[in-house]
């Protein structure tokens, strides 16, 4: 029997009874904010009694280690079965239930990729002074397992960062202000939502344009939400009705970015592969043309066949980038530069620009 997947819905349900109702390896990247499973003690309260970093929820609330550790590992067990086998998931938790969280994963075979810290901008600070401010939350990502070809959008990444690799210590501020959700009393609807440039950043970290991310616990809907704004298909879980009210809401108002604004920077690995001769052939870069280095201190012109001669030396794009500095290698695509408009670009915009082999297809 084939299981229909409820895609852009949200379901209400209990999380591990809903998750075994999918069908296996059917979701491209999971987001998953678990209960927090607070220690509720004394010191975690104003002198007023309010809580001070928790939720002051029953679905929060666990008997014990055991009965936590139980309900963490079923919901995970299913999670690793709906992931696609090069899939990948994120989990987000406090010192509370983060470390139980990373060994149950490891337990059940999933390959930890990288542990993010969220540094809170605005964190709520420690009212009594024994301890000091929470202002983090860490983020767990991991593969289905250890052969996984997960997906990674680096370059994209590279580029949200000004260009400079994207560290795993991420500075975001807290939700606020108009993300807030509000219930009629002008009181926050949900205690934990997560801000939305939180998961924008996850989702174009480890997806593309019509993956399927799955939100067990979907909450406030800011997965789900992001999703449908990124052109990635969501399948939210949530027992609480107020919630799925709410959350419907926010989504029917988000408007999903057009088609060719989805598209992300391409890794390299992702650059078509495509020997340097086929754009002298296809008269995308004819012979004839001279290439300099970026400094323009070096020149060498382009030949029928493709290689470059400078002086009395013939050699292809990699080797005479390497002759000519004494580099034991060089990488000649992003080495050489032809003018444009009277600039410099590297040749390497060919590959991304226009493919002689797409093109002749």
């Amino acid at each position: 029997m084939t299981i229909e997947l409820p895609l852009n819905q949200i379901i209400r349900g209990e999380c591990v009874d809903t998750m075994r109702g999918l069908p296996s390896g059917s979701v491209d990247c999971i987001f998953a904010d678990p209960p927090y499973n607070l220690q509720l003690k004394g010191e975690l309260r104003r002198p007023d009694e309010t809580i001070v970093d928790g939720v002051d929820d029953a679905w929060d609330k666990f008997a014990d280690y055991a009965t936590y550790d139980k309900f963490t590992r079923d919901w995970l067990t299913e999670a690793r079965r709906l992931l696609h086998k090069d899939g990948t998931i994120w989990v987000i938790g406090s010192y509370h239930n983060v470390f139980r969280l990373g060994a149950i994963l490891q337990d059940l075979g999933f390959w930890i990729l990288n542990d993010i810290v969220w540094r809170k901008a605005n964190p709520m600070p420690n009212f009594r002074g024994r301890r000091f401010t929470n202002a983090h939350e860490t983020l767990i990502w991991a593969a289905r397992g250890p052969e996984s070809k997960y997906r990674f959008n680096y370059q994209a990444m590279k580029a949200l960062n000004d260009d400079v690799q994207m560290r795993s210590d991420w500075y975001l501020p807290l939700c606020t202000g108009h993300e807030r959700l509000r219930n009629e009393h002008g009181l926050k609807l949900h205690p934990t939502q997560k801000p939305e440039s939180l998961l924008h950043r996850v989702l174009i970290a480890s997806t593309h344009a019509e993956d399927v991310v799955l939100d067990p616990f979907s909450g406030s809907g800011t997965t789900a939400a992001m999703a449908k704004r990124l052109g990635r298909h969501f399948i939210g879980i949530e027992r609480h009705p107020d919630y799925i009210e709410a959350s419907l809401a926010r989504i029917a108002q988000e408007e999903r970015l057009a088609d060719e604004k989805l598209a992300v920077t391409p890794a390299k690995r992702e650059t078509p592969r495509v020997p340097f001769g086929s754009f002298v052939e296809q008269g995308i870069l004819p012979a004839g043309t001279e290439l300099f280095d970026k400094q323009r201190r070096l020149r060498a012109t382009v030949t029928p066949d493709g290689s470059l001669v400078s002086g009395s030396q013939r050699a292809s794009i990699h080797k005479m980038g390497a002759q000519l500095t004494g580099a034991p290698s060089c990488n000649g695509w992003t080495f050489w530069h032809f003018e444009r408009n009277g600039a410099l670009v590297p040749i390497d915009v060919l590959r991304t620009e226009q493919s002689p082999l797409r093109a002749a297809g």
